[in-house]
């Protein structure tokens, strides 16, 4: 696919202007190349090749001829090429550049050598001697102490720390005793010879370096500054080999296609905001697309087969604290496949991606249903890398004496259900208690009952009395409890009483990990698939009207298509997630491929405007394949994977948490003249107050 600059040259060497358009996928408008007759010398009876090199029609001819037993595809050649090019290689990094090495290259076996480096100055100590960084590592440099190198001498001690330079030297051992195990090129340093200052640093606003604090608004600020970070050097290289390797195992080694598709699209039916661009015709926009949904399917109709791109996407959300207004997703989708076939897809390409340094990825991924995750953890991203599973003890208190439960049970869908906190009472105060159950009745309105096994425990629940010795004993053998355990108790109707737990499980394993309690592995990825969500939900703003639990696009359960005629809220959808420590990393669903279901739900059961999305209806009736896809969210994949406390870590250039850009002062206010051709004016609060006055 080529596009921008691309697009340019190849119509240069074309010799055509415009003929571009038929290898662009989804071009804006088509100009008068079409009526010059142009299109039609793609074929070879059009009898003159005046519009193409000989590269180009033999490329043509390539693709065009019939494929015989005894002929070589020309893509089997392709895909053995591509493969035999994506050999791992030992990267060049001192090609087509002054150095000769970089500084975190040269090793013992390197001495005697005469080398060039190019990098900043990290710190100098007595005129003596310094360190140069640059974006492989560190290497000490000797600064030389005789008359004869006083011009190199001045340049290295009197260059301000970050400035750059380049230096020539010797590669030579350092004294015995004085090597440093912790750096890689701890036994060597630099006998300089000649030095250059290529530009001299300025005051910095902080120390570029890791253990230096630094607020984030600062880093952001500065963010060509905060990039010359170890941690920022590491985090964005290993996103890019990641980003490669999936290209090499989608491309190269299972046939799939990238295709980049319009970024200024129309508006979406339902979903998060999106962006508005505003276009030169009066009262028409653009819009941003919050993932290239329709496209994907639309290329899977145009029977491009197996689709993929690194993404960026756009969602107008506000001000969320770990979330960006543009971000990227790995983005697939392919014809002829089932839910099976996408996490087979994803577990291989994980597996393939996955870095070095990282423990292997165990494939294939547990899978559990949204009803179980929801029963078991109480949401449907959990974090199955420790207990504290939700357990059903119903049956214990059918005869209880203790109100809240007698009520509960009474309830359609009433229930009882339990946490244990491993060590509780060890490490859980009053106050923690007393947090809890304030939490439990603020936001869920419901009460939380702690049950210690030592009786003298049970503080402000003087409830917990009314537990009878038998119910103690069954309590400790159905959540397998031991004696320093706590249980957290609470009943209510089965959905709410779950997500409250849930939240408890959470919050109780952040105190005992404050404690010193380690439940979470940090070096541990436990992945898990859920499968069989809700096709729909009720909105909030009125729960007799439905809307997409994921999007509309979703194809339904097979089992359950019935449903979506006399009871659509039971009906269940074939979309699936993805989740990684309690994170969502991925969402995807087989598609509806017939235009007369997808125009039933979107106009019946979502009472959607069938006209924004004529096209995708229309395609569908041409003949669509089954399709399905998924998306993969790279951002917090990379967090997640490096460790990194937000995905502004793993961003070049991230927005603030409100969406701001506070190196470039973005967003920025535009001159009135600037936005008149767009229609647009500018009403400020002064404006709306006088428009309130009359």
């Amino acid at each position: 696919m080529l596009c921008g600059g691309g697009l340019k040259i190849f119509e240069k060497r074309v010799g055509t202007p415009g003929i571009l358009r038929d290898f662009c996928v989804f071009p804006k408008l088509t100009f008068n190349y079409r009526q010059r007759g142009i299109r039609d010398c793609f074929s070879p009876s059009c009898g003159s090749n005046m519009y193409f090199p000989s590269w180009l029609s033999q490329l043509y001819r390539g693709l065009s001829r019939p494929i015989r037993r005894t002929t070589q595809p020309i893509w089997g050649s392709l895909h053995r090429n591509l493969v035999q090019s994506s050999q791992r290689r030992i990267p060049e990094f001192s090609s087509f550049v002054v150095r000769t090495n970089t500084c975190g290259e040269l090793r013992s076996s390197h001495l005697g050598q005469e080398v060039t480096l190019c990098g900043w100055i990290q710190y100098r100590r007595q005129n003596t001697f310094l360190v140069l960084r640059d974006f492989d590592g560190l290497v000490q440099v000797i600064i030389p102490q005789d008359e004869s190198a006083a011009s190199v001498k001045k340049i290295l001690c009197e260059a301000p720390v970050e400035s750059v330079v380049q230096v020539s030297g010797t590669v030579i051992s350092r004294p015995a005793g004085q090597e440093n195990p912790k750096m890689p090129t701890g036994e060597i340093e630099i006998k300089v010879k000649t030095a250059e200052l290529l530009n001299a640093c300025k005051k910095l606003p902080f120390e570029i370096k890791d253990f230096v604090k630094k607020t984030e608004a600062l880093r952001l600020q500065y963010r060509y500054l905060d990039l010359r970070s170890f941690q920022m050097q590491y985090n964005l290289r290993l996103r890019s080999q990641m980003v490669m390797k999936m290209r090499e195992y989608l491309c190269n080694l299972h046939g799939f296609v990238d295709i980049e598709t319009p970024t200024l699209f129309k508006r979406t039916p339902g979903g998060a905001k999106e962006f508005l661009v505003p276009s030169r015709e009066p009262g028409k926009f653009y819009s941003l697309p919050q993932s290239p949904q329709q496209f994907k399917q639309l290329l899977m109709v145009g029977g491009l087969d197996r689709y993929f791109q690194v993404a960026r996407c756009y969602r107008d959300e506000g001000s969320r604290p770990d979330r960006q207004p543009e971000f990227t997703q790995i983005d697939i989708e392919m014809s002829f496949v089932d839910q099976t076939g996408i996490q087979s897809l994803i577990e291989g390409l994980l597996q393939y991606a996955w870095p070095n340094d990282k423990d292997p990825v165990v494939i294939p991924f547990p899978t559990m249903t949204f009803a179980e995750v929801l029963a078991t953890y109480g949401t449907d991203k959990p974090d199955t890398r420790f207990g504290m599973k939700i357990i059903d003890i119903s049956d214990m208190f059918r005869n209880t004496e203790i109100g809240f439960l007698q009520d509960a049970l009474s309830k359609p869908h009433g229930t009882v259900k339990a946490i244990c906190i491993p060590e509780g009472a060890k490490y859980l105060k009053r106050k923690d208690i007393e947090s809890i159950r304030k939490f439990a009745a603020d936001h869920f309105n419901q009460e939380i009952l702690p049950v210690f096994l030592n009786a003298n425990r049970n503080w402000n629940s003087p409830v917990a009395n009314f537990i009878m010795e038998s119910q103690r004993l069954e309590l400790i053998r159905l959540m397998e409890t031991q004696e320093e355990d706590v249980v957290l108790l609470t009943a209510g109707e089965h959905n709410k009483a779950c997500s409250l737990l849930g939240k408890l499980r959470l919050e109780c394993a952040d105190l005992l990990e404050t404690r010193g309690v380690v439940l979470r592995d940090p070096t541990l990825f436990s992945f898990l698939w859920v499968v069989d969500f809700p096709l729909f939900l009720p909105k909030e703003e009125n729960p007799r009207e439905l809307e997409s639990a994921h999007h509309p696009f979703t194809a339904p359960h097979p089992s359950d298509i019935h449903l979506l005629y006399t009871e659509p809220k039971k009906a269940r959808s074939q979309h699936y997630d993805l989740v990684l420590n309690g994170n969502e990393i991925g969402g995807g669903s087989i598609r509806i491929h017939n235009a007369e279901l997808q125009h039933y739900i979107l106009a019946t059961l979502l009472k959607e405007d069938v006209k924004m999305l004529s096209h995708l209806l229309q395609a569908l009736d041409y003949g669509a394949p089954p399709h399905g896809g998924i998306a993969l969210g790279l951002d917090r994949l990379i967090c997640l994977v490096t460790g990194s406390p937000s995905i502004r870590d793993v961003i070049a250039f991230p927005k603030s948490f409100r969406g701001h850009d506070l190196m470039s002062n973005t967003p920025d206010s535009v001159p009135p003249e600037e936005l008149k051709p767009y229609h647009i004016r500018v009403s400020g609060p002064t404006d709306s107050k006088a428009e309130r006055a009359h």
